[in-house]
């Protein structure tokens, strides 16, 4: 069996969710599967920011490269629904597209689409205008009807699908991401782990957000949570209390104005640290650091950063609505992201409570290693076999 993965999304370099998922996938994909033939579709006038050289090693997989610009690739796969990617491709039984994206297939070829949220359905005011047009153009719910299988990253994106797209249940699956194993609880006498405070002036003691800096994550909820947790410190002469500082890390994302706008109003702006860079190998080092993490996100498809710090054992705090509740289970704590009086009540919780930590820590990190690649790939891989013998 020929299959052509469209690998688009890896061009910039970029580690949000979808390009995490698609590495991944594939990673874990190519370790189990030396049988099917791989072709991977890529169109860059540019060399990919993404070290792609790890696919080298595999003898069923080539890359595909073509350099059209990208635009024009674009309208005629939107306007004319050609050319055909698995024609390009020299041919595929099935082509599968790991994120929503401009393409097309002939009827020689099975599409698979994985979808990883609606939120631009759910909260289209939190996204820019340019993202808002991207979307009507694409026209993500034709994609669906047209695919021959869809996976769902969670139940509430399959309820989402078939709820907005009136999409048959029956060819979709739901198939968890994964976290990687190298997030996990490190020792605190780890020379690194000093190294990374150092690099980053990381507070000795702080509250960490880690994900992108745009509305739907919630960002001017957890500003306004940690205002009122300092002036509990300094009403109470809590000086413990006062220590804590708030760490923002990740890349800036659309109308992230008014979060910027939000830290600068803050009377205690001087305890609020954003780090817009972080490579990933020194991801899993700022977790470990951080006393308790916080994602009161408004909606989230699946949801790494909170995985990702449950693994490290690591308190955390996660919206109770979307899929986090789904995903985190028990071992989280649930707030309502519109409250930011909730989510400062759970902050101060935690941080008054060594029991609590305990529990969280303990439970998090049991729920976080049901999460794995491996898995993800070998579902994967039984999706493509059955699709392909329907």
């Amino acid at each position: 069996m020929k299959i052509g993965i469209d690998i688009r999304c890896l061009v910039e370099g970029r580690r949000t969710g979808v390009e995490e998922y698609t590495l991944n996938l594939l990673k874990n994909l190519f370790k189990i599967d030396t049988k099917n033939e791989y072709v991977l579709f890529l169109n860059s006038f540019r060399s990919p920011k993404t070290d792609l050289g790890w696919i080298d090693e595999y003898p069923n997989v080539k890359i595909k490269r073509f350099a059209y610009p990208n635009k024009l690739l674009n309208f005629l796969f939107w306007y004319l629904r050609w050319p055909k990617i698995d024609k390009m491709l020299g041919g595929a039984d099935i082509v599968f597209l790991p994120n929503i994206i401009f393409g097309s297939v002939s009827d020689d070829a099975k599409l698979l689409v994985t979808i990883h949220d609606l939120s631009f359905e759910r909260y289209g005011e939190t996204f820019s205008w340019k993202r808002r047009f991207w979307h009507m153009f694409i026209n993500p719910k034709n994609i669906c009807q047209r695919a021959a299988g869809i996976i769902a990253v969670s139940d509430s994106t399959l309820s989402d699908l078939i709820s907005l797209y009136k999409v048959k249940a029956a060819k979709t699956r739901v198939v968890y991401s994964g976290i990687d194993e190298k997030f996990r609880a490190i020792d605190r006498n780890n020379p690194e782990l000093v190294q990374i405070k150092e690099k980053y002036s990381l507070p000795y003691k702080f509250i960490l957000y880690f994900g992108t800096v745009e509305p739907r994550k919630n960002l001017i909820g957890i500003i306004r949570a940690f205002n009122q947790l300092q002036n509990y410190a300094l009403e109470n002469n809590d000086e413990e209390m006062s220590k804590y500082g708030l760490v923002i890390a990740g890349q800036t994302g659309w109308l992230a104005g008014d979060i910027y706008a939000e830290i600068s109003q803050s009377k205690f702006n001087d305890k609020i640290k954003i780090i817009n860079s972080v490579p990933d190998a020194d991801k899993e080092y700022i977790f470990n650091l951080a006393s308790l993490f916080v994602y009161p996100s408004f909606f989230e498809g699946f949801g790494f950063p909170p995985l990702e710090a449950m693994r490290c054992g690591i308190p955390t705090i996660v919206s109770n609505n979307s899929s986090l509740p789904e995903i985190a289970g028990k071992s989280a704590i649930m707030v309502d992201p519109e409250k930011a009086d909730e989510i400062y009540a759970a902050m101060k919780e935690v941080l008054l409570s060594a029991e609590l930590q305990d529990m969280l820590k303990a439970g998090g990190i049991k729920t976080a290693e049901g999460f794995s690649w491996g898995k993800t790939a070998r579902e994967f891989l039984n999706i493509i076999k059955t699709l392909a013998n329907e």
